[in-house]
């Protein structure tokens, strides 16, 4: 398994270089700033027209966040995109993230037509976790409930009891413990490890990471932590323990923008990617938000730098292709989406019923 997981996160390691590496070279067409705003217009009407809705991950980019609140659409964590997506009227939904949150919109809407704005948008903790190598270590372990993050693919979800987020992970985790059952846990592992270090449960781990938050380290957070020592630091749990341990809050996507809005500090150290930015500092308008700094594993530059290349592959151009031509359509067999539907449908019913 772990040879296996490995092996998995090298390529997505290696997609994301190849893709970065595409971003930088001379771009054929700049838009001047008045392009820009006539093609966000269009995209406006465009919407409009067709009467679809855009969900957006709060690690867009702002253009594409800014478009979807001026849209009557959502910017959200994953899964409130796919609950607001479930809820809302219109027939067709816009997915601006990475394939396993338009994956988890069509599960909870099944009847509704819901596309993505980047077919490629991955995650690398959904690409190492593959269900062919997943599903047998699970069957290897059957005395044990399966817990899967939602950053994981539909096959993982259907081959799970339980899914969460980062914002439940350990209210359900230690309901699942008081019940008596063993959990394994996936994929992962530095959010296993934070839920375990609070929850104090034992859980089996498969062995993922994102690639994004593993660049975010401690000794490059304590230097700068010396320039703004008045600052308060904000970490998500996906990140590794030692970063964790410097935090003044941990917590999700909405939790940390929160932090920001609530904490005295007038100065933020955000350790998370840097897309947040555009909802804290309307959730914190007083603020100075900073961040944190990030390194390759070998100290050598970073790749991601506090953004996900996936998420960037989100634009505006993209969605209006993706609206007139209906290309990338989310499309999973009715039998697999109804099995993975199942362990959402238990998160949605627990969080419904321990709020807060």
């Amino acid at each position: 398994m772990s040879q296996s997981a490995t092996t998995i996160q090298t390529r997505a390691r290696r997609f994301v270089e190849d893709y970065i590496d595409r971003m930088e070279q001379p771009k054929l067409k700049l838009l001047s700033p008045a392009e820009k705003e006539a093609q966000f217009e269009e995209a406006v009407a465009e919407l409009e027209r067709q009467g679809a809705v855009l969900i957006a991950h709060y690690y867009c980019d702002a253009e594409i966040q800014r478009l979807a609140e001026a849209t009557g659409g959502v910017v959200s964590d994953s899964l409130e995109m796919a609950r607001f997506g479930r809820d809302h009227p219109s027939r067709t939904l816009v997915v601006a993230g990475v394939k396993f949150m338009g994956e988890t919109a069509k599960i909870l809407s099944p009847e509704k037509t819901v596309l993505m704005l980047a077919q490629e948008a991955t995650c690398s903790l959904d690409i190492g976790c593959p269900i062919e190598d997943f599903a047998p270590f699970c069957d290897e372990h059957p005395d044990h409930t399966v817990v899967v993050y939602a950053n994981t693919s539909a096959a993982v979800k259907a081959r799970s009891d339980w899914v969460v987020t980062s914002s439940c992970a350990l209210p359900i985790v230690e309901h699942l413990h008081r019940e008596g059952q063993k959990i394994l846990w996936a994929p992962d592992k530095h959010l296993g490890h934070f839920v375990q270090e609070r929850t104090g449960v034992e859980m089996l781990m498969w062995d993922g990471a994102c690639i994004v938050h593993e660049e975010f380290h401690a000794r490059d957070l304590l230097k700068l932590k010396e320039l703004y020592p008045a600052a308060a630091i904000l970490v998500h749990p996906e990140s590794q323990e030692d970063v964790i341990a410097l935090a003044d809050a941990v917590g999700s996507t909405s939790q940390l923008i929160e932090a920001a809005r609530s904490l005295p500090q007038r100065q933020m150290i955000v350790a998370t990617d840097r897309g947040i930015f555009y909802k804290m500092q309307q959730a914190a308008p007083d603020k100075e938000l900073i961040i944190a700094p990030t390194v390759g594993e070998d100290g050598t530059d970073c790749r991601s730098c506090a953004n996900c290349p996936w998420m960037a592959m989100n634009a505006v151009g993209d969605m209006l292709h993706c609206l007139r031509n209906r290309t990338n359509e989310v499309l999973i067999d009715p039998e697999l989406g109804r099995r993975a539907k199942l362990p959402l449908d238990r998160m949605l019913a627990f969080n419904q019923s321990h709020p807060g």
